[in-house]
């Protein structure tokens, strides 16, 4: 036979075998048709359309649900007998009467609170008002208004105290609320005291000129100088001058400090 015929494997020399040839690679995983429908699904895509068709959806559905359950009500109401129709209107009334009752309870304590709230200021506003009045007539604060100037000049030294302190009693009898001799402020416990020509008024010595600084009402405080026998003519008579004028604005601005009492107490609450 020819040798093309028949071929043979040529054997290398030294008797050594063929080398295998090296392994193919293995083939790729193959994704399954699962996994590609979640990676689809996965997180959602939504387009704005899309959006605003579900949310035009979902209140389509909730109106359809609410207009279901009303239907059914309805129909649970027409079908009820006229005894239950009576026993739930009864209830509905006492419903009413009860949240009406609650609005009137709620109504009264806000008038309660908004009088007691007026009350208070009110309280308030007197206090401040007392609280003023008594501190002009301790002569702890300034006080403004209408009165009189009066104004004693002495040039013979002859005016003791006993007649300005006569002068200070006509003026309270006419209705002074509020008096300063040169800048001393009188007040209840106020005195008097020294000679003629050495005058002192709380411990304090004033000179002449005298000048009484003096609210109230000036038709009132005037005359009550100018009687018969009174402060005028008695000045007069020492050969002083005495001169008083009206005014509406009248500024008593001497001050006393507030005194705390050693042993009264207030006995109210």
């Amino acid at each position: 036979m020819n040798n093309d015929e028949n071929p043979r494997s040529e054997q290398p020399e030294g008797g050594a075998s063929a080398v295998p040839d090296a392994p193919a690679p293995p083939p790729a995983t193959e994704v399954s048709g699962r996994q590609r429908l979640k990676a689809g699904l996965w997180p959602p895509r939504l387009s704005r359309a899309q959006l605003i068709v579900a949310v035009l959806l979902f209140g389509l559905g909730l109106g359809l649900a609410i207009q279901v359950r009303s239907t059914s009500d309805d129909s649970a109401l027409r079908g009820a007998r006229q005894e239950d129709l009576v026993r739930i209107l009864d209830e509905v009334d006492d419903r009413t009467q009860r949240l009406e009752d609650e609005k009137q309870r709620l109504d009264d304590q806000r008038t309660e609170l908004e009088n007691s709230s007026d009350q208070a200021e009110e309280a308030r506003k007197q206090t401040l008002e007392k609280e003023r009045q008594l501190g002009i007539l301790a002569g702890t604060v300034a006080a403004q208004g209408p009165g009189i100037t009066l104004t004693i000049t002495d040039p013979s030294g002859a005016v003791a105290p006993d007649m300005l302190l006569d002068a200070i009693q006509e003026l309270r009898a006419a209705g002074a609320e509020a008096i300063q001799v040169n800048g001393v402020r009188v007040v209840a416990n106020t005195y008097f005291s020294g000679d003629a020509g050495n005058v002192q008024v709380d411990g304090e010595k004033i000179e002449a000129p005298y000048e009484f600084t003096v609210i109230g009402k000036p038709q009132d405080l005037e005359p009550a100088l100018n009687i018969p026998g009174g402060v005028v003519q008695t000045l007069e008579k020492e050969q002083a001058t005495v001169l008083v004028e009206r005014s509406d604005d009248i500024v008593v601005d001497a001050l006393r400090p507030a005194q705390r009492p050693d042993y009264a107490r207030s006995s109210s609450p």
